[in-house]
């Protein structure tokens, strides 16, 4: 009865979906989204944006009389603090108002409303000034960091939209902090707040002038940077136009095409330039110049091929490589996360399942990226990590760990469902690679049919009235993990394990609690979900729930990308998880896996009410190609294009799966 009535819910809350808040967002011609300023204020939020040497998180607000206010920030991943450990990024918080500093006829800058704030890889804010005498000033600023210096860039441009000259006076300034040299690894850094473009003019109706700041930060050795604002900003234009120009998602749904192009920007921007090579960090003001078996090997790294981003791919084979540095004889665990630029390690949870983690990951990375030098040189941490999965298995025949990702948060047992799912699916992937580089692999594949028996014997079993799975051994609370069987093709509890998902138990407005009758979510594992929905061919329910989740993280009231969790660090911008986003589309909808080096089977879910999708420019498995799928009564035509050659192109039946072969 409890489970009816679930499904009752569930399905009064899918009908829901639609019936929301009105968005205060919305997408604009060029791509972005951009807030139209209206009475629904004061309204305050956060956003991070990175370069390789720099990551700033900006918390805005216009309050209620319509002006802007500005918080930024700064990270600088390579200016270590001591201790010099996971939190040792230099951080400072500048609050620095720039427009206090200009005078109009020789006042201050005074009554700002802000018009519009649009977002697109940088921050635009359209303000107007109202003066005495039918005097008015227009004020665009333009907040972005830096793609490869280490300082956060502001280019500000003023227009007189009056009907009379205006007196304008901009000046010069330079602010410099030297911070205390015994907390630094080298000592003091030099942070440097400047104000450039220093002018006195009479501006014309019609006229504008620009000006810029710049907020950087230098170790003390280091050259003191002249800043091109333009130069700046056209490199941050032409990293996002690289994002957006490759992987193109054309569905006739423009939120979730908009939001899979924005979390191409948040997944690929958060790459840092370490003295231990390019890292990909989380973010969130706390994890940088690092890498973590789930964050980096799991979830963002598979992802990376499919974009061809030359410094993403590079940065995964480096954290690869760093993780190998911890291969040993005896078999001890490796470390969760690799920090400060490589030269220490945490493992403060104990095992989390990380060598399973790392397994899944570079196996799916090397598959993707259809590289056999790069595979072959992956292929010995490949092999660990499935032998040390392999001798921990318990009596049970499943993965024994010390906890899981989310590091004892939530209970986890002494095995748990995530980790021997992640195992199985590396062991899938090791067969269809070991088998390109000429490697044994039969017995990876015996090992992967007797753990998926072994999966189900120990996890499955009904909780909260739904046959799905038991997180970990006792657990009897619905837990949002268990969909990550539906994402590595275990589908033998696909119903009930979707139906508990969606039910009111584990979903919310937010997405999937972490734990039924708790508060907290996490959005990891929502997009694991949404990802494994579609895996297992319940479109138009992955659907609806990704069209709403998309559109609360699109165009809600925190934008614009996929968060870490609540009310643990305040709904952070966290990395990784866009790269989860991106993987919902390319192994979810188009339902890519990758067979071997330059091979793929994939099974395209298109939706009812869509006539068609396609997916352009996947940079996958050492080529360039696009896949289309278009709707012809009840069959879809498919059809595979690499460098203008048709591959493929056949009529087939919903839930059919194609075979490419390069």
């Amino acid at each position: 009865m409890r489970k009816q009535i679930y499904c009752l819910l569930s399905f009064l809350w899918i009908s829901c979906l639609s019936v929301s808040a009105a968005d205060r967002w919305a997408i604009n011609s060029a791509g972005g989204i951009t807030w139209q300023v209206d009475e629904r204020v004061p309204h305050e939020d956060h956003i991070e944006m990175s370069g390789l040497r720099v990551s700033t998180v900006l918390r805005y607000r216009v309050d209620a009389n319509g002006a802007f206010m500005l918080n930024r920030s700064m990270v600088w991943p390579m200016l270590r603090t001591i201790p010099n450990n996971t939190h040792a990024s230099l951080m400072r918080r500048f609050a620095w108002n720039v427009t206090d500093m200009v005078e109009v006829n020789g006042q201050s800058l005074l009554n700002e409303k802000v018009k519009e704030v649009t977002l697109n890889g940088t921050m635009v804010v359209q303000s107007e000034y109202t003066l005495p005498r039918k005097e008015k000033l227009g004020l665009t600023r333009i907040l972005f960091p830096s793609v490869s210096n280490p300082a956060f860039c502001e280019k500000y441009i003023l227009r007189n939209i009056g009907e009379s000259a205006i007196s304008v006076e901009i000046p010069s300034s330079r602010s410099v902090v030297e911070t205390d040299a015994a907390k630094g690894v080298d000592g003091s850094y030099k942070l440097v707040s400047t104000i450039n473009g220093q002018v006195a003019r009479q501006l014309q109706p019609g006229e504008e002038l620009t000006f810029s700041a710049t907020f950087a930060g230098y170790k003390k050795d280091e050259r003191e940077l002249s800043f091109d604002i333009d130069r700046e900003l056209q490199a941050r234009q032409d990293l996002i136009a690289g994002f957006w120009d490759n992987l193109v998602l054309d569905t006739p749904d423009p939120v979730i095409n908009t939001m899979f192009a924005f979390a191409k920007i948040r997944g690929a921007e958060s790459i840092y330039d370490t003295k231990g090579g390019l890292m990909h960090g989380p973010g969130g003001e706390s994890y940088y110049a690092a890498i973590w078996a789930n964050d980096q090997a799991e979830y963002i790294n598979p992802f990376f091929p499919y974009l061809g981003y030359e410094v993403g791919n590079r940065s995964a084979l480096c954290s690869y490589e760093h993780f190998a540095r911890f291969m040993n004889p005896e078999y001890k665990p490796l470390p969760s996360s690799i920090i400060a630029e490589g030269i220490d390690v945490w493992a403060g949870a104990g095992d989390r399942g990380d060598a399973a983690m790392v397994a899944y990951g570079a196996s799916r990375y090397a598959l993707s990226k259809g590289d056999k030098a790069e595979a072959e040189k992956l292929w010995p941490l490949i092999e660990w990590c499935l032998e040390y999965c392999r001798r921990n298995l318990n009596e049970s025949g499943v993965v024994a760990s010390d906890a899981d990702e989310l590091e004892n948060r939530f209970p986890a047992g002494k095995a748990n469902l995530c980790t021997s799912s992640l195992y199985y699916d590396a062991l899938i992937s090791a067969g269809y690679l070991g088998k390109d580089l000429g490697k044994p692999v039969a017995a990876y594949a015996r090992q992967a049919t007797a753990l998926k028996k072994n999966i189900d014997r120990y996890f499955g079993g009904v909780v909260e009235g739904f046959d799905t799975y038991k997180y970990y051994e006792g657990n009897d609370v619905l837990r949002s993990w268990i969909c990550i069987p539906l994402t590595v093709g275990i589908q033998d509890r696909k119903d009930a394990t979707i139906q508990a998902l969606f039910s009111p138990r584990l979903w919310t407005e937010n997405g999937l609690l972490t734990q039924a009758g708790s508060e907290t979510f996490w959005d990891r594992s929502t997009l694991y979900a949404l990802r494994g929905v579609y895996a297992c061919g319940e479109t138009e329910k992955a659907t609806d729930y990704l069209r709403f989740y998309s559109s609360q993280r699109l165009l809600g009231e925190h934008v614009p990308y996929a968060i870490e969790a609540w009310p643990e660090g305040n709904q952070r911008h966290l990395s990784a998880e866009s790269g989860l986003y991106c993987r919902i589309i390319t192994e979810g909808m188009f339902g890519i896996r990758p067979t071997g080096l330059n091979s793929f089977v994939f099974t395209p879910r298109l939706p009812q009410e869509w006539d068609h999708m396609n997916l352009r420019k996947i940079c996958a498995f050492n080529q360039v190609f696009d896949i289309e799928v278009k709707r012809l009564g009840d069959q879809l035509q498919v059809a595979v294009i690499a460098d203008g050659k048709t591959i493929s192109n056949r009529k087939i039946k919903e839930g059919e799966n194609i075979r490419i072969k390069f």
